[in-house]
């Protein structure tokens, strides 16, 4: 994929995070075409496709990411498919995913159908309001290591290891909650989705959720006005954002892949491409071992100019 820029203010890269819940009779029809499609428009990036819907991150020249995101929209039942658009000067993926999927994000909850309903919807200008409020529960949807970067002032950390989680996590803390009015939220706006509907079918009445995620409240809210602190994981080659979806500080270890702030790279167990303080216990030396091997052939790719298998 190349991208011409003429324009110095103009990035090279236009970013669509995407999805949507709809019904798709035969998903796995869909996969090839779809496929076919995005890499003749020259993007990368993965999209998940199941019966339930679509969900993704794509990257390309701006007129490839509007030309994919005009043919999805003109799928049966995607007409008003949103995405959330970033820029960034260096291609955030290196090649094309697109997966056929049980879920487009995994609950693991049995028959959970966001097509049938969803919490309300609160616009990021709003959302400021909803979190304040005494009476409402905030509550933050996403992995653990994202909510260790940054979160929304007052919000419930689950502390579970991914989304799947959060079902048993709920039934442990349900009777807390009684009475109390739910907000949730995440990165772009689907596990809030699913996990809204889920809720309404466990019995709760009162239940919203933060539309377009905190994507869309960093890129719509003022700073000087936000409730936002730190920084928002994001599963692209950028790790983080922030206000006005500027990229963050963070990288990933090579290790574990969780995030790591700048100061992260000076602790003793930060090694480049093998280890941090967060994975240092969870591998064995045969794995730490693997992993420099793996970095040393990345480093000597880079050297040549060329990418490395290991870096997709």
């Amino acid at each position: 994929m190349t991208a011409t820029v003429t324009d110095h203010n103009v990035a090279a890269f236009k970013v669509a995070a995407l999805y949507k819940f709809v019904r798709i009779a035969a998903p796995e029809q869909l996969v090839e075409t779809v496929d076919r499609r995005l890499r003749a428009e020259g993007v990368r990036g993965i999209l998940l496709i199941a019966r339930e819907g679509l969900n993704g991150t794509l990257a390309g020249t701006p007129e490839g990411i509007d030309a994919v995101l005009a043919y999805l929209r003109a799928l049966p039942g995607c007409a008003d498919l949103q995405a959330k658009i970033s820029h960034t000067e260096e291609a955030p993926f290196r090649k094309l995913r697109v997966r056929l999927k049980k879920e487009i994000v995994t609950l693991g909850a049995g028959d959970v159908d966001p097509n049938a309903s969803v919490g309300r919807y609160v616009r990021p200008e709003d959302w400021s309001a909803v979190i304040t409020d005494p009476d409402t529960v905030v509550i933050d949807t996403r992995n653990d290591y994202e909510v260790a970067i940054g979160s929304f002032e007052g919000a419930i950390d689950p502390k579970t290891p991914s989304f799947r989680d959060f079902p048993a996590w709920w039934a442990k803390n349900a009777d807390a909650f009684e009475g109390k009015k739910v907000a949730m939220f995440c990165t772009g706006g689907i596990r809030c989705e699913k996990s809204t509907s889920w809720l309404l079918s466990q019995g709760v009445e009162d239940v919203c959720h933060l539309q377009g995620g905190i994507l869309a409240y960093l890129e719509q809210v003022p700073e000087e006005q936000s409730h936002w602190n730190g920084s928002c994981f994001v599963f692209d080659e950028r790790v983080s954002v922030g206000h006005g979806v500027e990229p963050g500080p963070h990288v990933l270890c090579g290790g574990c892949r969780r995030p790591l702030a700048p100061e992260d790279l000076d602790h003793p167990d930060f090694e480049r491409g093998v280890s941090c303080h967060h994975c240092i216990g969870e591998r064995s030396e045969a794995d730490r071992a693997r992993f420099r091997q793996r970095q040393k052939q990345i480093d000597l790719a880079a050297a040549r100019g060329e990418t490395h298998l290991a870096e997709d």
